[in-house]
């Protein structure tokens, strides 16, 4: 159906694809993933004709339709409703046809084709894929001018979808949709009849939509048959043969080169040494294989306080002279918690966030906080606040005051991933994810003990989230989060409150359990349960002994307490088997070089004893580092 042949395409200076190749087969539902700035938004132009590649080609079979978002979302006076029948362009030039048609026999055709379209049902049909991502009947009335950016992406996603097309090209679709728009758009993906080509870095949409992973690595395209969590244990396995296989073929050359090196000067064993010479060419060269160092994220850890952190006493917040976004908000925030805020786009979580940071004041009511209380916040928005031409090496000295010496602010920077030479950049030049880094590295530049994080995994790849879900867990401070990321929510947070009807309100039970009401509320509940809820249906689990939210803030700070010995423990662990890792490598060179044995000052067996010390060392530390691992995944 779809065939990328050979596909080479430069960037500037930068080589994305070079000879890269993959067959996508009709029905297919292929997630297409890499690092940021791999390629894949290019690859997506390439195959729709918007950029043109420098050699190889893509074809596709028969006279295939292609739907994709549009980069401008619809505005003006056109109604919802209207925008996302109008996506259907067959129809709406058949219309017009007939408006204007004398010829009563290409009236006829017309009439015809429209029926075998289902032209009378259209509006039914798009009525519902615009419930499904949150507008009602009143909203889909309105003109789309009258929304914001991210509910027009919804529009314009609504038009794709209702278009129908053969090959469904989809770039990170959920990035303007909260978790109910999720939990239907990837029921509708699961349901879609044809081909699908789909860009996310949502874990779980990834997983439950997609059968063919397609990982752009190395400049190459290299298919995958399942969902995501399939491709990375896979991958994973042809690594690690990958490189059993390449230590094997370089502990052959070094045995042959050692023989060749001792006798090449013998008459005797000439013919020997040569015959191994030609063994070694056939082996090629030792091929490196490539592993992609994950950006590690560390927050710096805070003090302890007492808790409640933040109480809030009936509070009421909102804007200017409107009415109140929330009412009556009586709650409290410890030093230990992990809350996930959860709710319709719009229902207030922002605004609850801001209040939180005291960048909103309250109309009513009362807010306490800890006297020595620091709070770190993150949002998109910041983003506008960067300055383009400055480095973040200034950003971040400029944050952290006069007194910061240059050791301090690169030692921040580096806790996200800044080397010396990106923190010199002009932030005008990093990608989306290099400057959600930045901001990240702002937000917790004064040891923050209350982290309020608003949609901090957009533009963050799959490795920089999973960087994310481990600093999290690691902070020994507070965390209340928005996030449409459900793997993240999934992975920290250990209570929700869902933000609806102007209220802040505890939810008893997990995600899981959420999106099992979800789906019960919008009329789900006998078809489109997901599996694990409908797991749960069958075999109900006896009811657990009810915990106080006390209990469990107290299981929550002792397992953190736990786990943070064991976590420097590793860091240490790590950095010994580096070190003698370092030191075996340096007597390997000396015994592979043939001057060592000439040298009367060196004394090989003494060398050849060091080694073996170090093998013995390397190993009592990998298994030492393995009894914590376990002790540390068991905390």
């Amino acid at each position: 159906m779809l065939h990328v042949n050979d596909l080479s395409f430069r960037h500037g200076e930068r080589v994305l694809f070079d000879r890269a190749s993959a067959a996508i087969s009709d029905g297919w539902k292929v997630g297409l993933v890499g690092r940021n700035g791999a390629g894949k938004s290019t690859l997506l132009r390439l195959i729709q004709g918007q950029l043109e590649a420098d050699g190889g080609g893509i074809s596709m079979t028969g006279s295939m339709r292609v739907g994709s978002v549009p980069q401008d979302p619809p505005g003006g006076d056109i109604a919802v409703l209207d925008a996302v029948l109008a996506a259907d362009r067959e129809r709406t030039s058949l219309l017009a046809e007939a408006e204007s048609c004398d010829d009563g026999a290409r009236l006829g055709e017309i009439h015809a084709r429209l029926e075998e379209i289902g032209s009378s049902s259209a509006p039914a049909r798009a009525a519902a894929i615009l419930v499904g991502l949150g507008f009602d009947t009143a909203a889909q009335a309105r003109p789309c001018g009258e929304f914001s950016g991210g509910w027009r992406m919804r529009v314009a996603l609504a038009g794709t979808l209702f278009s129908d097309p053969d090959l469904l090209i989809l770039d990170e679709p959920s990035n303007h949709l909260d978790l109910e728009a999720q939990l239907w758009l990837t029921e509708h993906l699961r349901r879609f009849r044809h081909t699908l080509l789909l860009v996310s870095h949502d874990r779980d949409l990834l997983n439950d939509v997609c059968d063919h992973i397609v990982h752009i690595d190395q400049q190459k395209l290299v298919t995958y048959n399942g969902n995501y969590d399939r491709f990375e244990r896979t991958r994973a396995e042809r690594l690690e043969h990958d490189a059993a296989q390449q230590a094997k073929i370089a502990a052959q050359r070094k045995h042959m080169q050692a023989f060749v090196n001792r006798f090449r000067a013998k008459a005797s064993k000439a013919r020997q040494a040569q015959s191994r010479l030609k063994m070694i060419e056939k082996l090629g060269p030792v091929a490196a294989v490539p592993v992609d160092e994950r950006i590690a994220f560390s927050f710096p850890p805070p003090e302890q306080l007492a808790s409640p952190i933040e109480t809030l006493d009936e509070v009421s917040v909102g804007y200017g002279d409107g009415p109140p976004v929330l009412r009556k908000l009586d709650l409290r925030i410890d030093m230990e918690d992990r809350i996930a805020l959860l709710g319709q786009n719009g229902n207030g979580k922002s605004t609850f966030i801001r209040l939180l940071s005291d960048r909103l004041k309250p109309r009513e009511g009362r807010i306490r906080r800890t006297s020595k209380l620091r709070i770190g916040y993150f949002s998109q928005d910041q983003e506008e606040g960067l300055d383009y031409e400055a480095t973040p090496f200034q950003h971040m000295s400029s944050a952290l005051g006069p007194g910061a010496g240059e050791t301090k602010v690169r030692a921040q920077l580096g806790r996200f991933g800044f080397s010396r030479d990106r923190a010199d950049l002009k932030v005008g030049v990093l990608s989306g994810g290099e400057k959600t880094r930045l901001l990240l590295s702002l937000a917790t530049r004064n040891a923050p003990h209350l982290l309020l994080l608003d949609e901090p995994t957009n533009h963050l790849d799959m490795d920089a989230r999973a960087s994310l879900v481990d600093a999290i867990n690691d902070f020994e401070g507070a965390v209340v989060l928005v996030s449409h990321d459900t793997h993240l929510v999934k992975m920290v947070a250990d209570q929700l409150w869902i933000v609806a009807g102007g209220k802040v309100t505890p939810f008893d039970g997990d995600i899981d359990d959420y999106q099992a009401k979800l789906l019960r509320d919008r009329g789900g509940g006998k078809s489109g349960k997901s599996a694990k809820a409908g797991k749960r249906d069958e075999a109900p689990a006896p009811p657990a002994e009810p915990v106080s939210k006390k209990e469990n803030r107290k299981q929550s700070a002792e397992t953190r307490a736990k786990r943070a010995p064991l976590k420097r423990a590793l860091d240490a662990l790590e950095k010994n088997i580096a070190r003698l890792g370092k030191q075996r490598s340096e007597i390997e060179a000396k015994l592979a070089d043939p001057a060592t044995y000439g040298d009367a000052a060196v004394n090989v067996a003494d060398l050849q004893r060091e080694k073996v010390r170090l093998e013995r060392e390397i190993a009592h530390a990998e298994h030492e580092w393995l009894v914590t691992q376990e002790a540390y995944e068991a905390a």
